[in-house]
């Protein structure tokens, strides 16, 4: 394969000269599904700490941003869900850990604000509660209205079913979750990616994130996409 500026051999290589203590990092994926698990695997060999951490969870214990949390790098989260992972709940009730909740929905509007370089917007999720405390407050129409602002990140990380030497990204299902958002609000983005081809390969049409958002790309190796909560069925009575 020909090589280009963008492309680099695996995730260590791809994360060299880019992360630092006392970042603020995004983390692509939902619950366990379409994380950037080589580029967290990384992140963590990197040793660096004082990370801020933009998710929409925090993995689990044993798996994901969870290795993180296990290794002390993490001293902030700004999430919308944590609810399967017992070291997050240690630390954030002891202290150890600072947390920044969003609704959901909110989260994922304030990074797609952060990418298109829009300030913030205003929102009723969260009018008369606790996730408005703090913030500026509007009332139109006799509706109580929430100021959120965008969220950018120094570095985005986030994990694609196919790219191609450019940088262009495909997401593959329920993957195409918070990382086509993160891919356009992070300062510098790095994408792992299952199968990389050549440029021009892509379908043009098929293309979520434009390579213009994407510094390093590689092509990762031994995925597990462990599920988060597995649920099945009973077999009905014969």
């Amino acid at each position: 394969m020909a090589t280009s500026s963008k492309v680099y051999a695996n995730a260590q290589d791809a994360l060299a000269g880019v992360v630092r203590d006392d970042q603020t990092v995004m983390s692509g994926g939902f619950g366990l599904c379409g994380i950037p698990e080589n580029l967290i695997l990384a992140l963590r060999d990197s040793g660096v700490k004082g990370l801020t951490v933009i998710s929409n969870n925090a993995g689990v214990d044993d798996f994901g941003l969870g290795l993180l949390l296990k290794t002390r790098q993490i001293k902030k989260m700004v999430s919308s869900y944590v609810g399967e992972n017992k070291e997050f709940e240690r630390q954030y009730l002891s202290g150890e850990l600072q947390l920044e909740f969003n609704p959901q929905g909110t989260l994922a509007e304030r990074i797609r604000a952060g990418g298109a370089g829009i300030y913030g917007f205003y929102t009723r999720t969260g009018a008369g509660t606790l996730v408005a405390e703090g913030k500026e407050q509007r009332v139109v129409n006799g509706e109580t209205f929430v100021l959120e602002t965008g969220l950018v990140a120094d570095v985005s990380l986030v994990k694609a079913w196919k790219g191609d030497t450019e940088g262009n990204l495909i997401y593959r299902k329920t993957a195409r979750n918070f990382n086509p958002m993160m891919a356009s609000a992070g300062r510098v983005t790095v994408a792992e990616v299952e199968h990389l081809v050549e440029a021009g390969t892509l379908d043009p049409d098929q293309i979520h994130t434009p390579g213009i958002f994407v510094q390093r790309i590689f092509q990762g190796t031994n995925y597990v996409k462990r599920i988060e909560q597995r649920t099945v069925r009973k077999r009905a009575a014969a």
